[in-house]
């Protein structure tokens, strides 16, 4: 597999990763919907619906809580299936999100940008509460140094005004902060917004019309490597 290519220009002073999917995995919701005797695929069409309702608040200037927006489309998903559900079965698929586990190489990652003197932000489209939890129970949490949930600008990513807000958060220019994510969305709004982006791809390719990622990596190591390198 070939290295991840080295960004050029000043290193970044701060990492902001993005937490669902890139740091953690939503295998715990497919098992949860599974149980449900839906498939497991089902997952992946809702949080692209979900993500789909959260993009278009966004646009709009409109913004509504995580959460709400994945109970919403949970539902419709579920109802589109011909499944019958009921509030504790929504429930208890979405409490899911409490207990995600996170991909083998994030402890890693997390570790290296600490060690390199970087700052660690965690920075996600859910809240602050279940994103904290998440890395304390992951036992991430020693290694970040702050928690930013879009909650505290009213608006979702890809909105430039989140990408800005870890930035200032931070205490970095734009420039210096870079995001690292799994989502081509997601950098290439942290790219708009003027941020170095690190795409992990873990498989996937990245999107020819979008704003290029200043590391493509397969993985969440290979890509602090890249930035710690630079």
């Amino acid at each position: 597999m070939p290295e991840a290519a080295t960004p050029t220009g000043d290193a970044p002073r701060a990492v902001a990763f993005d937490i669902i999917e890139t740091v953690f995995s939503l295998d715990v919701l497919r098992d949860r919907v599974e149980a449900l005797e839906v498939s497991r695929e089902l997952v992946d069409l809702w949080f692209a619906r979900s993500l789909r309702d959260a993009f278009a608040l966004a646009a709009t200037g409109s913004f509504a809580p995580f959460r709400d927006v994945l109970e919403a489309a949970l539902r419709e998903a579920l109802a589109e299936k011909g499944h019958r559900f009921d509030p504790e079965s929504v429930a208890n698929v979405l409490g899911g999100f409490s207990v995600l586990d996170p991909h083998p190489d994030a402890p890693e990652a997390f570790r290296m940008a600490r060690e390199a003197d970087m700052r660690v932000v965690a920075l996600s489209n859910g809240s602050a509460d279940v994103t904290g939890a998440l890395l304390e129970r992951a036992l991430l949490d020693e290694f970040v140094d702050l928690v930013i949930s879009v909650d505290e600008v009213g608006l979702a990513k890809p909105r430039a005004e989140v990408y800005r807000h870890a930035a200032e958060r931070a205490g970095v220019e734009p420039s210096r902060l870079c995001l690292v994510a799994a989502h081509p969305w997601d950098i290439h709004g942290a790219k708009a917004a003027g941020l170095v982006g690190a795409f992990v791809s873990r498989g996937t390719s990245y999107p020819d019309f979008m704003l290029q990622p200043d590391v493509d990596a397969s993985s969440l190591v290979e890509a602090v490597s890249a930035l710690v390198r630079r």
